[in-house]
């Protein structure tokens, strides 16, 4: 059983090591930047609305004399994303890890989707994670350490339910994407990883009819819902393995094997 990730103060001995977590206020991208103080990581948690909650996530840890930053860039401006990662890379001196958590996913009848639809999706899910990766993993390179990148999918692109036509594409690439960056980066600092990490049922919508919720759980082979803390210990073990990249590890309870 996986237990839930509690700070004790001064129990998170300061490594030396940056994380950079995009969507790193919220959800399970709140719960990765615990796990990654927890571990020694100064971390920097992105945000583009919820801003407000990275800026009390950054003050929680700093009170727990964990070193963090909050920065904040829309995922589809280019330039923004990069002089995101450049003021990370300042701030601290390094970046040795990234977890690119931030995504946008809206419930849409195929019918209704639009070419803008498709845009959004893939210029935040797909293009927004590229781009972190890119200009972080570029700091990577000229590190002697390398770094580890942790990008996040989706388990259902191998088995894509309604009314996300144009949130499964954007998820589908990231996959391809994570195994061409581990090679590129490889080839210019072998000392670079790039894993990811395709949750499943681990934080189901709180307004989830009870039936769709009992469904859920039903179509996983360990019979009960994930949890956050799940994704998170994942990406840690995707992070500190040092003889593995290029690999997409399903977190979903066995849900994309499940008859």
């Amino acid at each position: 059983m996986i237990e839930p990730l509690h700070f004790v103060p001064g129990s998170a001995a300061p490594t030396g090591r940056v994380a950079l977590v995009t969507g790193g206020a919220r959800r399970v991208g709140a719960v990765v930047v615990r796990a990654l103080a927890a571990r020694g990581y100064s971390v920097a948690v992105h945000a583009n609305r919820s801003l407000r909650e990275a800026r009390e996530t950054v003050a929680s840890l700093e009170a727990l004399g964990i070193p963090g930053l909050a920065v904040t860039a829309n995922l589809r401006d280019e330039g923004p994303v990069r002089a995101m990662v450049h003021r990370v890379a300042d701030h601290f001196g390094r970046i040795d890890a990234v977890v690119t958590c931030a995504s946008i996913w809206n419930p849409t009848p195929l019918e209704d989707v639009t070419a803008d639809d498709l845009r959004a999706h893939y210029e935040i899910n797909c293009i927004g994670t590229f781009l972190v990766a890119q200009e972080a993993g570029a700091v990577m390179v000229r590190q002697e350490t390398g770094g580890s990148i942790v990008t996040i999918g989706d388990w259902a692109i191998a088995r894509p339910y309604l009314d996300y036509a144009a949130y499964f594409p954007s998820k589908g690439a990231i996959p391809a994407l994570t195994k061409s960056l581990a090679v590129e980066f490889a080839h210019r600092n072998p000392r670079i990883r790039v894993n990811c990490v395709l949750p499943g049922p681990v934080m189901l919508p709180p307004d989830l009819a009870p039936e769709e919720r009992t469904a859920a759980i039903a179509g996983t082979l360990v019979k009960r819902e994930g949890s956050p803390e799940h994704v998170a210990h994942a990406v840690l073990f995707l992070l500190e393995n040092d003889f593995v990249t290029g690999v997409c590890l399903p977190v979903d309870g066995g849900r994309t094997i499940a008859p």
